[in-house]
């Protein structure tokens, strides 16, 4: 995985505009990828999960697994990047991601689908870390702007058209949803071959202690808690010893965590920068707007097409409101904040919107019409687009430009932290409030209940609605509709908690020096000359 290391005095080597952009072109069709292996899958879950007869918990860990991987893994894949060659770790994760493609859409139960979602998640993390370092290192800092909107439009095109894309393939007798696997892959390929191809970056080498004792700990221990949400209530009761085993053993491996992190000479989470306040208030928030926005979206696509009894395709087309709500709030509020300096005023009003697109979507039922279920949705995308951000801006305007990067990290691991907890833990009570609400509807109807599908048997499958009789059908539509809702409003109240972050921040000027140059009077303060390798800024 090494390279020959460029001379210590090499100057960096130095890329025209044409250059940047060339090199740029492997980059986003990189990250294109890692969006598209998030959305495109998102309206064929159900069908997928019927397909192969799996439970709503397997619908909950082929979502809650790529997270898991990803998140685990943007620190590690940031490590490596100081210790070898940049080009190369970026062509090695988009080949994991291209094995996990292969994986997932050739698998025939629901346990190598999981495996092959982790392998993306793996292969994720490494293009979601090491295209922002390989930027930071080819683009000077005053330049970045420039190129912004190139990320935007890439963020923008995989966010909209992956669930689309995803419904239509799902919809397609001759494609099928294995195709919503397969299709990634001649798009890490191209990757691959134009940074081969168009990237060149000197290797600067230098010692550094991977952390994997601290990163082993912490994966650890919050899969063991997700484990414990996850299947407590289905496959045991929530008092039980199980429950003992899981929840004990995570917060003890997460106790040890926080014991290593603290002695570590180099942490995968510094515990020293929650010392600042801004740090620790957006980490709080992050992690909270992750619970919330994640935690309750992630199943609507199974709440338009079981409740609603739209096909994948149209699934895709009724998240646009929330997409697009999301897209121009954030670059509204940005462009504004650019201009005037002040940025708290929008962090609590977008705590203020989400929380209230949030209680709207709780009101939802099986009979909700669209015009006001996209107003509802539009409610939150604006909420979370000035919110979510944002909280980077605030904690980055206010660390020390030598530790840009850990903040930024930070408030990255936490907020898709929160989003995989958000999805397993409301996973799990979704799929206890159908069973509920199921058998309480067959009771209702005259219906023999099956035995061993009372409360609680949140372990039945998800349901093939085109198989179903009409009365039954009924019946499973408006559990689904009542147990969505229930999400909502049980995430209503991370976002209040949010909002309560929000106002605790102190509002401090933007600086309008960048990074490099923040570093440079750091160092010059200090009476030191910066180390070449910290010039380069993480974004």
């Amino acid at each position: 995985m090494s390279s020959p290391t460029a001379p210590a005095d090499a100057p960096p080597t130095s890329m025209t505009h044409r250059q940047i952009l060339q090199a740029m072109s492997g980059l986003m069709a990189g990250m294109f990828v890692a969006i598209l292996a998030g959305t495109v899958v998102a309206n064929a879950l159900p069908t997928i999960i019927a397909d192969l007869g799996a439970s709503q918990s397997s619908y909950t860990w082929v979502v809650t697994s790529e997270l898991l991987a990803m998140t685990a893994t943007v620190p590690l894949w940031g490590k490596l990047s100081d210790l070898f060659n940049k080009k190369l770790l970026l062509q090695l994760s988009l080949g994991m991601f291209v094995v996990g493609s292969l994986l997932a859409g050739f698998s025939h139960g629901v346990g190598l689908l999981i495996f092959s979602r982790v392998v993306q998640g793996i292969g994720a993390g490494g293009l979601t870390a090491l295209a922002q370092v390989v930027m930071a290192s080819i683009i000077p800092p005053r330049q970045l702007g420039k190129y912004a909107g190139i990320f935007g439009a890439v963020f923008a095109v995989g966010t909209v058209a992956g669930p689309l894309v995803g419904g239509v393939l799902v919809d397609t007798s001759w494609l099928g949803w294995r195709w919503c696997f397969f299709i990634g892959v001649p798009f890490a390929l191209l990757a691959i071959a134009l940074l081969q191809r168009t990237l060149r970056l000197p290797t600067t080498r230098r010692e550094v202690r991977i952390d994997w004792l601290g990163a082993f700990l912490i994966v650890a221990g919050v899969c063991a808690l997700l484990i414990w949400v996850s299947l407590a209530g289905n496959e045991f009761p929530w008092a039980s010893w199980q429950t003992a085993a899981l929840a004990g053993g995570g917060v003890l491996l997460l106790a040890a965590a926080v014991l290593v992190e603290a002695r570590t000479p180099e942490p995968v989470i510094p515990l020293g920068i929650f010392r600042n306040r801004t740090v620790s208030l957006t980490t709080v928030a992050s992690l909270l707007v992750g619970v919330a926005m994640f935690g309750g979206t992630v199943f609507l696509s199974q709440y338009f097409q079981v409740s609603l009894g739209k096909s994948p395709t149209v699934a895709g087309l009724m998240s646009l409101p929330m997409i697009m709500g999301l897209l121009v709030s954030s670059t509204v509020a940005g462009q504004v904040i650019s201009s005037t300096g002040k940025w708290k005023r929008y962090l609590v009003a977008g705590a203020v919107v989400m929380a209230a697109g949030l209680a709207m979507l709780s009101t939802i039922d099986a009979g909700t019409h669209f015009g006001l279920l996209s107003l509802y949705m539009a409610v939150l995308g604006i909420g979370v687009g000035m919110l979510m951000q944002n909280l980077v801006l605030a904690a980055q305007n206010d660390v020390p430009a030598a530790e840009l990067g850990a903040a930024t990290s930070v408030l990255s691991f936490f907020r898709s932290m929160g989003g995989t907890i958000g999805v397993s833990v409301l996973g799990a009570i979704l799929a206890n409030r159908v069973a509920d609400e199921t058998t309480a509807g067959l009771k209702e109807a005259g219906i023999a209940v099956p035995a061993g599908e009372g409360g609680g048997g949140g372990e039945s499958s998800v349901p093939d609605m085109s198989t179903l009789p009409a009365p039954m059908r009924g019946i499973i539509e408006h559990a689904y509709a009542v147990a969505t809702a229930d999400l909502f409003l049980i995430a209503t109240p991370f976002a209040l908690l949010a909002l309560v972050a929000v106002v605790l921040l102190k509002e401090k000027p933007l600086k309008t020096t960048s990074g490099m140059e923040r570093l440079a009077e750091e160092s010059a303060a200090a009476g030191t000359v910066a180390d070449k390798d910290r010039t380069t800024p993480v974004a």
